[in-house]
């Protein structure tokens, strides 16, 4: 079906002014040659109306919150126009208008929708959801704020003004105008996706906007293990004693080295984490956090002498609690002092134990995934780019293995 010619016009009716002296704002919907006047429900001084703006001129309140809701029944006259277009079956104007009085009062639009999730993840917060993943949502938010009101000159917009040319244009601002990078990017369309969906399934929009649009890819990322040279300078570093906060921080790194620990597994590892296998050997067990997989890894010596040293019958913890920014400004601190060039933080540690401490010494990679608690090997695959040295080993073996094999053609 074509798309009908769409007009909405706002102008006072002069004729009829109220006791106070204020005049009516009226409205009209044009559809092609059908044309209804409606009432706005709104009344304002006739010296504040800009009748090219449609908007009343000034920066009073009275003119802040008016202009507001003329925006938001204009959006939900353009919502109500979209919806019939969308429905392949013709309309005239009274339709669209029958159509937006009965959803007004109870019409949701697009950043309303994201704020309402965003308190709702507010609220639960250190429950089943971390504050990094808040952070998106609240970027994500000032991001499309932005968009929509260089685009459309509004506040808000409704769902049935999306389409995705709407999602193509909102890319190319983040990436283009914003200047974000391809992850911040994805980030951000990701949380869009996400309430278009929650959109659909409660019948606030009648179809689901990213249905045939694909999210960017992801560009893989080489995990920054250290290289063995690096490694040994933190393990050797000598730190004067009364840096407590430093020396506590270094051994957090090596314990991540030795077990591949995240920081928001090694703040909660307790006791009971621990356990000793039918051979006397000491077992280190935990869910992590990030994915509730389950982690599994057989302590070496330099791990145990870390607990041994950090051993607090009084404390809940294997480890005292240092908080992560703490942390990450020590470890910077660390870098300078080894004389360390390449970028550290505490993950390195998790991914020198994956490369470093288990793959260069021929631990099969199906082995170290149950020790990273990796709910798919080929997350840890990603971890075998990293070392040159053990291909080379393994053509070295493969070379010894095949030298009296002789080829008969």
């Amino acid at each position: 079906m074509r798309k009908e010619k769409f007009k909405v016009l706002l102008y006072l009716k002069k004729s009829s002014p109220n006791k106070q002296g204020l005049v009516p704002i009226m409205g009209r919907i044009t559809v092609d040659r059908s044309m209804v006047q409606f009432s706005c429900k709104l009344s304002c001084k006739e010296s504040l109306w800009n009748p090219r703006e449609s908007r009343l001129d000034g920066k009073s309140r009275e003119a802040v919150v008016t202009n507001s809701k003329l925006d938001k029944l204009l959006l939900s006259i353009h919502e109500a126009y979209m919806t019939l277009i969308g429905r392949n079956v013709p309309f005239e104007a009274k339709d669209v208008k029958n159509l937006f009085q009965g959803s007004m009062d109870t019409q949701m639009t697009l950043l309303a929708l994201l704020f309402r999730h965003k308190q709702e993840l507010r609220s639960r917060i250190g429950i089943d959801c971390a504050p990094t993943t808040l952070s998106n949502y609240v970027y994500a938010y000032r991001s499309l704020e932005k968009f929509i009101q260089k685009k459309f000159k509004t506040k808000d917009v409704a769902f049935g003004q999306l389409n995705e040319q709407f999602i193509r244009e909102y890319q190319n601002f983040v990436s283009d105008d914003l200047g974000y990078a391809l992850d911040s990017v994805r980030h951000y369309l990701a949380v869009l996706k996400k309430i278009c969906k929650m959109a659909f399934k409660e019948g606030l929009s009648e179809k689901f906007h990213f249905a045939y649009y694909k999210l960017p890819k992801q560009k893989p990322t080489t995990p920054k293990a250290l290289s063995r040279e690096s490694f040994e300078k933190i393990r050797d570093l000598e730190i004067p004693s009364h840096r407590t906060s430093h020396l506590l921080t270094k051994d957090l790194f090596l314990f991540a080295c030795y077990t591949g620990t995240a920081y928001a597994d090694v703040v909660r590892i307790t006791k009971e984490n621990l356990f000793t296998d039918d051979e006397g050997s000491l077992w280190l067990k935990y869910r992590r956090k990030k994915t509730t997989c389950r982690a599994r890894v057989k302590l070496l010596p330099e791990a145990i002498a870390l607990l041994e040293k950090y051993k607090d019958d009084s404390r809940e913890t294997l480890f005292p609690i240092q908080l992560y920014g703490t942390l990450r400004a020590n470890m910077q601190g660390l870098k300078m002092m080894a004389g360390i060039t390449e970028t550290i933080s505490y993950h390195s540690g998790r991914h020198s134990f994956a490369s470093l401490i288990t793959l260069e010494e021929g631990v099969p990679i199906e082995t170290i995934s149950k020790m990273l608690g990796h709910g798919n090997i080929q997350m840890t695959q990603v971890y075998a780019r990293v070392t040159p040295k053990k291909l080379f080993e393994d053509m070295d073996k493969l070379i010894t293995a095949t030298r009296d094999i002789q080829l008969v053609l």
